[in-house]
């Protein structure tokens, strides 16, 4: 039996390392804008300013968690913002036509109407095999314009909601808050099954090459049409928590964020060409998103510079994700130059 010829690694793991590498890099990245906040203004460190940072970032972080398990699979759904919108106002109106309908009921409505736009996405995409970016960019304006339609010009406010259900949006427990509680168990479902079962893994190896997925048996079609369903249902789920949590939806509700789930998903180091990244990274960029809003705000800094900041660190992700994908790939390479060399020497 041939042994492994000693002093190379396996590609596997120097990924694995490199990925850590960047999520560490985003966690320090974090520290440190709170340190210079909190050192220019100390109730930046408060109770209720961490409440109040932790839900900003709720349902940015289920939104970019459900957009990690597409994006790994080299596409992207653009149609994030215009689903929350239409789950976010569907709930509404469900506790308008019904006002006694069960909180778990309306969660699982939203859920389930966020999973149909998803189906409707992952079925363009698997079975048409029409890029992505395409599919998702038309079901976003179709999801919108059926919203503005369906609407039509109606505002649902706090009042029209029952009180149990707005205080799923403002509830602490421990004094974290519920939605944040909430955004966690999405994250570790959606982490350990990325990481731990094989229609997750296959996720990744879809990203890296799709043509030797196929090669190896995988079921690409099936399991990016999964990866378009889980994201649309995580959408509907956050559509349901930001009614819970701003208590007023109207046709307009989403618009653009679609973008900042991308801005996420990306400076959380899930690379945008696919087959690398966590969803661990993912929520930590929505993290360090939402704490860059609240942080130039404590700093009087003009709301023009946290869209600079926040493209300067796309172009920086991308970047260095594409510098690493070439070491990466170069240092591959070189092992397998040195495989062979052993090998023949072993000969």
């Amino acid at each position: 039996m041939k042994r492994p010829v000693e002093g190379t690694a396996h590609p596997r793991s120097g990924a694995r390392r490199v990925w850590a590498a960047r999520e560490l890099g985003v966690l320090l990245a974090l520290a440190l804008l709170v340190a210079v906040t909190a050192a220019d203004n100390s109730r930046f460190l408060s109770a209720q300013s961490i409440r109040d940072v932790l839900l900003s970032a709720s349902i940015l972080m289920v939104l970019a968690v459900g957009q990690t398990v597409v994006v790994v699979t080299r596409n992207i759904d653009l149609s994030v913002g215009s689903v929350l919108g239409l789950t976010a106002f569907a709930t509404g109106k469900l506790f308008v036509a019904a006002p006694g309908t069960p909180i778990l009921l309306a969660v699982l409505a939203g859920v389930g109407l966020g999973a149909l736009c998803g189906l409707l996405n992952g079925a363009l995409v698997a079975a048409a095999r029409v890029p992505a970016l395409v599919i998702t960019l038309g079901t976003l304006y179709v999801l919108r314009g059926i919203d503005h339609s369906w609407a039509s010009g109606e505002q649902i406010n706090a009042a029209d909601m029952p009180r149990s259900f707005l205080d799923l949006g403002t509830a602490t427990l421990l004094g974290v808050p519920v939605l944040a509680l909430l955004a966690a168990a999405v994250l570790v479902v959606v982490a350990v099954w990325l990481s731990s079962y094989r229609s997750g893994r296959e996720l990744y190896a879809i990203g890296s090459e799709p043509a030797a997925a196929r090669l190896a048996g995988i079921a690409v079609g099936r399991r990016v049409f999964t990866a378009f369903l889980v994201s649309g249902a995580l959408a509907g789920l956050a559509g349901v928590l930001h009614a819970a949590r701003y208590g007023t939806v109207d046709a307009t509700v989403g618009t653009g964020l679609e973008l900042q789930v991308v801005a996420a998903v990306v400076v959380g180091g899930v690379a945008i060409f696919g087959g690398s990244g966590t969803a661990w990274g993912a929520a930590l960029g929505a993290l360090l998103l939402a704490t860059i809003g609240s942080s130039l705000a404590v700093l009087r800094v003009d709301p023009f510079w946290q869209q600079a900041v926040v493209g300067a660190l796309i172009l920086a992700a991308i970047g260095l994700d594409r510098l690493l994908a070439a070491r990466m790939a170069a240092r591959a390479v070189r092992s397998q130059g040195r495989a062979r060399e052993g090998t023949s020497h072993g000969a």
